[in-house]
């Protein structure tokens, strides 16, 4: 008998306040040299849409900080499992920009949003250790990654792994990459279970390319001259991002299944982090080219971003959630079904995840 990692419950936090992409159209976005782009707002924004797919995103209310959304999350994962938080042995939030306020742009991370978290779950049991993951979009499958080698070794039993991120108030609302972005939170328990058969996570690979592409994402000024300098706000470097992870993210997804002695045809699903809804399609595109795979099975790569936009971290437990609940529409998770959790972010990182339905 081994000990595997299994799911036992998910939650989320979806914003309320849609962003429609028609509230974007009196914006004025700049280039990257501090010009007026050429082209109207309306005209830009119809743009993205075509390249990303994105029709709407959600924010947050005004009032909300990052570790806030991140409690409601593990609140609602706990409240729908009747899991008591007491019994979790760790809590491990994924995050980027810490607690970031409406008017003060100032990131704010001591203490961790992981413990943060706890204190709102309201957790008495010193024993639960809480930690934070800073890895990136990718951060929530490396926290999962964590959560696997502590489950394995059988110190822990159950652990809470949460993605949030506030990323409409780290963007440049002059940058048209703003579009990109939006809020959200997703979280996910694992418990341990002994079986004598594989089930929950297989396997996982992860590749970290730091030292030639750490700047594609990085913070930097607006693009708007007039705003002040001190300001901060996450900048890209779209086209480079993508041609990485069009190159890289496929070999990674195959090297976790390969890990977990599977090949693509084993695989009912697979859960992309969702920055850009054309870049994911291209990625599934060559993962199935290197299994000589000419036809995509219909319905294998569930997609939100087209209403939930790239909320960063919260992307991939948000769609595990929603699945998971039988929220969205066509889709569903069985016993048995081998599925990927893929995702790739700054620094550059990039993770996969083989899960297998018990």
């Amino acid at each position: 008998m081994s000990i595997y990692s299994v799911i036992e419950a998910t939650g989320t936090y979806i914003p309320e306040r849609v962003m429609n992409n028609s509230k974007f159209h009196r914006r004025i976005f700049y280039n990257p040299n501090g010009s007026v782009m050429d082209k109207s707002s309306k005209e830009i924004v119809d743009k993205f849409q075509e390249i990303t797919d994105i029709e709407s995103r959600r924010y947050v209310d005004d009032n909300l900080v990052n570790s806030e959304i991140a409690t409601y999350a593990a609140l609602n994962a706990l409240a729908t499992s009747r899991i008591d938080g007491e019994t979790l042995d760790c809590i491990i939030v994924a995050h980027n920009f810490g607690d970031v306020k409406h008017k003060n742009r100032r990131t704010d991370m001591v203490p961790s949003l992981a413990a943060r978290v706890k204190k709102g779950l309201e957790i008495d049991n010193p024993q639960c250790v809480a930690r934070d993951v800073i890895f990136g979009c990718p951060g929530w499958v490396q926290g999962v990654i964590d959560a696997d080698y502590m489950i394995r070794s059988g110190r822990v039993r159950r652990v809470m792994v949460i993605g949030t991120e506030i990323l409409s108030r780290i963007s440049d609302p002059h940058d048209r990459d703003s579009l990109l972005y939006a809020d959200g939170a997703g979280a996910t328990i694992f418990v341990g279970k002994e079986s004598d058969r594989p089930i929950g996570i297989l396997s996982h690979a992860v590749r970290s390319d730091t030292k030639y592409h750490s700047s594609m994402l990085t913070m930097g000024k607006s693009y708007n001259p007039n705003y002040s300098k001190n300001n901060l706000f996450l900048k890209m470097n779209g086209r480079k991002l993508y041609d990485y992870a069009l190159r890289n993210v496929p070999k990674v997804v195959k090297e976790s299944m390969e890990k977990a002695g599977l090949t693509l045809q084993d695989i009912t699903k697979v859960l992309m982090h969702q920055a850009n809804g054309k870049l994911d399609a291209a990625i599934l595109e060559r993962l199935f080219k290197l299994y000589k795979i000419e036809e995509i099975p219909e319905g294998v790569m569930p997609m939100t971003i087209s209403w939930l936009g790239n909320s960063s971290v919260a992307t991939i437990p948000t769609l595990l959630d929603l699945i998971w609940k039988g929220k969205l529409k066509g889709h569903a998770l069985n016993h048995g079904d081998n599925i990927v959790l893929a995702s790739v972010g700054a620094g550059m990182n990039i993770n996969s995840i083989v899960y297998k339905m018990p």
